[in-house]
C-alpha cells in the first residue's frame, strides 16, 4: 500500500514542491471522487498537519493514511461479526442495534450498496478501505453517529432528551466539551430569538384579554411600553438556566440509564425515551423557579422588577415559596408527549430518507439532519403546546389584576369555554417562527465552538 499512497501524494502535489496545501488536497481528492467539499478536505488536512505549518509533507500524508487505515481495520473487524472477511446486511443491522439504532434489513442493504463495488452485496476489506480512506471517521460508532438524534442543537426548549456519549468520549473528556459547545450555542441562539420568545409569552398570557394581539401589534406594544431593549426582557434567566439544567439532565440521564439497562448493554430507543423523560423531569424540578422568573420578567412592565434577584425577592415576599412552582404539573406532563413525538418523528423521517433517498451514500448531510431535527421538534412542540400555555398562564396569574387563581384543570376549562380549542394554541405562530433561525444559529455556533474546544467532528 505504501507505493499506492506515495503515488497518490505525487498526483495530488500539482506544483511538485513536495508539500500539499489545503487547495491542492481539495482539488485533487475532488477530481478522483474521494471527497465532495472543502470541509471534508479541511478535516483531513487539520488531522494530518501534525507540525501545524499549514502544509502536508510526504511523511505527514503517509502517517495520516497509515494511522487512518489502522482505525478503519478496527471498524471493519467490529462489523464483521462472523470473521469471514466480509460485511453483510445482517451484520450491519446487528451492529447498529448495539448502538441503540434500529434499521431494517433493506435499509442495511442500501448502506452496503453505497460501498459495494463488485455487486456481491457484501463488502470486503479492500472495498471498505477504498470507500472510507478519505472519510475522517475513526470507528463504527462515528460512521453511523450522524443518525443519532443529537441535541447539541438548541431551539430554546427545555424538554429535549439529553445527548448520548460513547465511553471513549466520556474517558477523553470530549463529552463536557460537547456540552459546553451546546450550551454556548444555546445561549447565542436563545438571545437571537428572544424577541419572538417574549412575544409568545405575552400572547399566551394576554391573549384571552385581547384577541387583537397579533405578531406586529404585539411587537409594537412591547416597544411602545419599554423600548427596543424590552424585547429581550427575561432572556437573561433563559440563558442562565442552560448550565444547571444541562448538568442535572446529563447526570440524571446517566443514572436512569444504569437503572433501566443491564451492565454492558446498549440503550434502545424505548429505554432512551424513558430515561430522557425522567432526566428532563429531574432537571425541570431543579431549575423550575427560574422558569417562573423568566415568565414574570417577560410579562412584567418596565420598572416592575430591577432584575432576576429583585424578581425572586418580590415573589417570595408577596406570594411565598409555593409561587416558584406554579404551573409545575402541566410542565412535567408536557415532557412525555414532547419527547415521545420528537423521537418517534425523527425515527420515522430517518427511515423514510434511508428507504427513498439513500442511493449513493448513507450520510444524509447537514441540511437533511437539521431539517429532520427541526421538524421532529416542531411536532413535539405542537403536541405539548396546550400544556405549555397553561403552565405559562399559571406562572403569570398572580400578576394579572382581577384574574382568578385557577389550577391546571380549572384553567383548561376556562380557556376552552371562553376561547375554544384555538385558545390553547395562542402564541404558537411566533414559537414556530423562531424554530428555523434558532436551529440555524445554534448549529453554526455549535460547530465553531466544537472546533475551538478541540472536539472531534461527528
Amino acid at each position: 500500500m505504501d507505493s499506492l499512497y506515495g503515488d497518490l501524494f505525487w498526483y495530488l502535489d500539482y506544483n511538485k514542491d513536495g508539500t500539499l496545501d489545503i487547495f491542492e488536497l481539495q482539488e485533487g481528492l475532488e477530481d478522483i471522487g474521494a471527497i465532495q467539499s472543502l470541509e471534508e478536505a479541511r478535516k483531513i488536512f487539520t488531522t494530518g498537519d501534525v507540525n501545524k505549518d499549514g502544509k502536508l509533507d510526504f511523511e505527514e500524508f503517509m502517517k495520516y493514511l497509515k494511522d487512518h487505515e489502522k482505525k478503519m481495520k478496527l471498524a471493519f473487524k467490529s462489523l464483521d461479526k462472523n470473521n469471514d472477511g466480509k460485511i453483510e446486511a445482517s451484520e450491519i443491522v446487528q451492529s447498529l442495534q448495539t448502538l441503540g439504532l434500529t434499521i431494517s434489513e433493506q435499509q442495511a442493504e442500501l448502506i452496503l450498496q453505497s460501498i459495494d463495488v463488485d455487486g456481491t452485496m457484501t463488502v470486503d476489506w479492500n472495498e471498505w478501505r477504498d470507500y472510507f480512506l478519505f472519510n475522517p471517521v475513526t470507528d463504527i460508532e462515528e460512521i453511523i453517529r450522524f443518525w443519532k438524534h443529537s441535541t447539541g442543537i438548541d431551539i430554546g426548549d427545555s424538554l429535549t432528551i439529553p445527548d448520548e456519549f460513547t465511553e471513549d468520549e466520556k474517558k477523553s473528556g470530549q463529552w463536557w466539551r460537547q456540552l459546553l459547545a451546546g450550551g454556548i450555542a444555546g445561549a447565542v441562539s436563545r438571545t437571537s430569538t428572544a424577541p419572538l420568545d417574549r412575544l409568545k409569552i405575552m400572547m399566551q398570557v394576554h391573549g384571552s384579554k385581547s384577541d387583537k394581539m397579533n405578531i406586529f401589534g404585539g411587537f409594537r406594544q412591547m416597544v411602545k411600553e419599554g423600548g427596543i431593549r424590552s424585547l429581550w426582557r427575561g432572556n437573561g434567566t433563559n440563558v442562565i438556566k442552560i448550565a444547571p439544567e444541562t448538568a442535572v439532565k446529563f447526570w440524571a440521564y446517566e443514572q436512569y440509564k444504569k437503572l433501566l439497562t443491564e451492565e454492558g448493554q446498549k440503550i434502545g430507543t424505548f429505554e432512551r425515551f424513558i430515561s430522557g423523560s425522567m432526566a428532563g423531569a429531574t432537571a425541570q424540578t431543579f431549575i423550575y423557579p427560574m422558569e417562573v422568573m423568566k415568565t414574570r420578567l417577560a410579562v412584567g412592565k418596565t420598572g416592575q422588577y430591577a432584575g432576576i434577584y429583585d424578581c425572586a425577592k418580590k415573589i417570595l415576599k408577596h406570594e411565598g415559596l409555593g409561587a416558584f412552582y406554579k404551573g409545575y404539573v402541566p410542565n412535567l406532563l408536557g415532557i412525555i408527549p414532547y419527547a415521545g413525538i420528537d423521537l418517534a418523528v425523527y425515527e420515522l423521517l430517518k427511515s423514510y430518507w434511508l428507504d427513498n433517498f439513500a442511493k449513493d451514500s448513507v450520510n444524509p448531510g447537514v441540511m437533511v439532519l437539521l431539517g429532520c431535527g427541526a421538524l421532529s421538534s416542531t411536532c413535539g412542540q405542537l403536541a405539548s403546546y396546550p400544556l405549555a400555555l397553561v403552565r405559562t398562564r399559571m406562572q403569570a396569574q398572580a400578576m394579572l389584576e382581577g384574574s382568578p387563581q385557577l389550577n391546571m384543570v380549572g384553567l383548561f376549562r376556562r380557556i376552552i369555554s371562553k376561547e375554544g380549542i384555538p385558545g390553547l394554541y395562542r402564541g404558537i405562530t411566533p414559537n414556530f417562527m423562531k424554530v428555523l433561525p434558532a436551529v440555524g444559529i445554534s448549529y453554526v455556533v455549535y460547530e465553531n465552538m466544537k472546533q475551538t474546544l478541540g472536539v472531534t467532528q461527528k
